[in-house]
């Protein structure tokens, strides 16, 4: 998450220098993985705050002997305009046209300057140099983006806004610096701005400022226009739909444009770019339908039919199953829910009219349905995280201000709120013995909520007192801290979990090291461990090494191993799978193993592996699989390994694989009870290149 300080400040103040504040951060779990410095003190190239200055660009002519060139009188502040020579094409519009009698904000930047070569490949910075330019001098210059280091755009010059003050320097006018921030699964409600201010607010002890969000809609009510079906509440547990007109597509504002570029996103319409910087914002992913496709402004979300069709905005076409879920009107599908939309309600230059959606999704059904069509996005990569339940109609008002701001829409008065199962806050008491318990700190109830009170959790502090009557005293339970578990925290289920955050807002640093308050029992004997760990070391000294591969796997692996065994209600099946490829538990260690032997043949030719590891067998009427340990040796390419006295080398074959289990054998002392016997009638292996080791005095198999 790329995250901008002029954006970040806009709602919570922040009182440390930039490195304390990343080192606060990281130590909160907000790992800052680097600081970009764009024009200040700190980066590559900060803005000279005496050459490089907000303009105003009064009039643009012709140049005399260029028809690609014009010549523009600037006010830079200064008691005289300044003139500047300059193949901008976004001024050519200007030319001709006398003074002109609207701003039209620009940078300036005089000679001595330091800026990027807007024309060179990459970075190279240059000084800018006055010199004659076809017959007229020109020792000063209007920027591009690229000159400047904010973008690659370097087709014209940046034009700011309207109000931007002449004369400023442009280090205080635009410099900011981006952090951009690792976020681990259990932060996601950080993938916003509010959400980082938050917790920046909470780290830094700085005063938040999220002001409510109120709009004045102008257009008549809602009522029945919009309609909005959900077939199953489980996977979509809210669904907002609102409805916008007279919309006007065009470009966004410079500082709309600037944000979502320093977030990483690209411009594109006043309209999406309003839609992506409320997601970057709120941490809400939303969309927008063009209206008039949308037959009867009817919304459906169910699942996908076997085998329908849907082309996404990315130009893709998809066949669908069951799993997937959609957006649909009563006619077609319209959208992937939460990944992405369809091509055929595309809000386009002709859209004037929007059916905006707001919605919370069930975050496993995004994720394999982003993994399975191979669709990741800024909006999936939020959903299969978890957006807070109570977000969508703040996200709703923001989104149609800006449309009847930014788009000269006019917003129906009214959203439609489809939430069957409303919020109920989760609520948790955590006494001061648990939290010196697992951190080894004491803290008082009132301390412990002093800690939880900027996260939002509202903590209130039960009290207990010792009261006596008579002869007799009664003892009250211990203090605890009541906390009402806010909606944008899901990741906050136990105790444990609000312990976390009391010890990062207390600060890792000042928790002391604290030794056991007893000592270590004496492990009891495991012959089992030992075992294992004397077949790794005899392996290793074969020359083998060792794999600790994932131990799911999917059916079209097991089926390459043993088709007959390629059966799924015979396998631990995950309830919850990370991927399609990881859905089943594995029975042999051959089945993740041989995957990761290929993996290393084809990237460096030769590989000896081997691993340890449990397969996983159900059991009749059993709740859980039989785990038994396994041995799996696997080995590929020529015997030797490359070299000059070794230019070409037999391939590895059976005897040296019979070799390294003669060697195991042979280490563990039991080489004398066992036997190898030919394979003839399994399917699995080649016949005459393989064996079974079977005990010597029974005969029986065992391996």
């Amino acid at each position: 998450m790329r995250v901008p300080l002029s954006w970040l400040k806009e709602y919570v103040d922040i009182p440390l220098p930039i490195d304390e504040l990343i080192q606060r951060l990281t130590m909160g779990g907000l790992e800052v993985d680097e600081a970009l410095y764009i024009g200040v003190e700190g980066g590559e190239m900060p803005w000279d705050p005496a050459l490089i200055l907000v303009a105003n660009i009064l009039e643009v002519r012709q140049h005399p002997n260029a028809d690609r060139l014009v010549v523009a009188d600037v006010d830079y502040g200064a008691a005289q305009p300044h003139t500047v020579v300059t193949g901008a094409p976004n001024i050519f519009q200007y030319k001709g046209q006398g003074r002109l009698s609207h701003p039209l904000k620009a940078v300036f930047a005089k000679e001595g300057a330091r800026l990027y070569d807007g024309h060179a490949e990459g970075k190279v910075v240059t000084t800018l140099k006055g010199r004659p330019v076809r017959g007229v001098m020109s020792d000063a210059m209007l920027c591009s983006e690229k000159e400047l280091g904010i973008s690659d755009e370097h087709e014209g010059i940046l034009i700011l806004e309207d109000d931007a003050p002449v004369g400023t320097p442009l280090r205080d006018y635009l410099g900011d610096i981006v952090l951009d921030v690792a976020i681990t699964p259990n932060m996601a409600r950080c993938l916003s701005i509010v959400g980082m201010a938050r917790e920046v607010a909470a780290l830094t002890g700085g005063a938040l400022h999220i002001p409510a969000v109120v709009f004045e809609p102008r257009g008549p009510a809602l009522d029945a226009r919009v309609q909005v079906t959900v077939e199953d509440a489980a996977l979509c547990p809210r669904f907002t739909a609102a409805l916008v007109e007279d919309v006007r597509l065009g470009p966004s504002p410079q500082w709309m444009q600037r944000r979502l570029q320093a977030c990483g996103m690209r411009p594109i319409s006043n309209v999406v770019d309003i839609s992506n910087y409320v997601m970057l914002e709120w941490g809400a992913p939303n969309h927008m339908f063009d209206a008039d496709q949308v037959r009867d402004q009817h919304l459906i979300v169910r699942a996908a039919r076997p085998g329908e069709k849907l082309t996404t905005l990315d130009g893709k076409g998809h066949t669908l199953t069951p799993d997937r879920l959609l957006v649909c009107d009563p006619s077609a599908a319209l959208s992937l829910a939460g990944v992405m939309g369809g091509a055929t309600s595309e809000v386009g230059e002709a859209t004037t009219r929007v059916l905006v959606e707001v919605a919370v999704w069930e975050p496993t059904t995004i994720r394999r349905t982003a993994q399975a069509l191979k669709l990741p996005s800024e909006a999936s990569r939020r959903f299969e995280r978890g957006v807070d339940i109570e977000s969508p109609p703040v996200v709703q008002r923001r989104l149609l201000s800006l449309l009847q701001d930014l788009a000269g829409a006019t917003a129906y008065h009214g959203i439609v709120d489809v939430y069957p199962q409303p919020w109920q806050p989760l609520v948790l008491e955590l006494p001061p013995s648990e939290v010196t318990r697992l951190l080894g700190i004491t803290l008082s109830a009132p301390e412990i909520a002093q800690q939880l009170v900027p996260l939002g959790f509202a903590p209130e502090v039960l009290g207990a007192a010792n009261t006596g009557a008579g002869d007799f005293t009664l003892y009250q339970p211990e203090p605890s801290v009541r906390v009402r578990v806010p909606s944008w925290r899901r990741d906050v289920s136990v105790l444990a979990d609000l312990v976390e955050d009391v010890a990062r807002i207390y600060d890792y640093d000042r928790i002391p090291a604290t030794q056991l308050a007893d000592a270590l029992p004496n492990p009891d004997e495991q012959p089992e461990i030992g075992l294992e760990q004397r077949v790794r070391d005899v392996l290793v000294g074969a020359g083998l090494n060792e794999a600790i591969t994932y131990t799911v796997t999917s059916m079209e692996t097991v089926a390459l191993l043993d088709p007959a065994a390629a059966d799924p209600s015979r396998h631990v099946r995950l309830a919850n799978p990370a991927t399609p490829e990881h859905e089943f538990m594995r029975q042999t260690v051959l089945a993740t193993l041989l995957p990761a032997l290929a993996l290393n043949v084809r990237d460096k030719g030769r590989s000896l592996l081997f691993e340890v590891g449990r397969g996983y067998l159900p059991v009749a009427g059993e709740l859980l699989p039989d785990e038994p340990l396994r041995l799996a040796v696997a080995v590929a390419g020529p015997r030797e390994p490359f070299s000059w006295h070794a230019l070409q080398s037999a391939p590895l074959d059976f005897f040296d694989l019979k070799g390294v289990v003669e060697t195991l054998l042979n280490r563990l002392n039991i080489a004398a009870r066992v036997e190898f016997v030919q394979l003839r009638d399994d399917s699995r292996f080649h016949p005459g290149r393989a064996a079974a080791l079977v005990e010597a005095a029974a005969g029986a198999g065992n391996g």
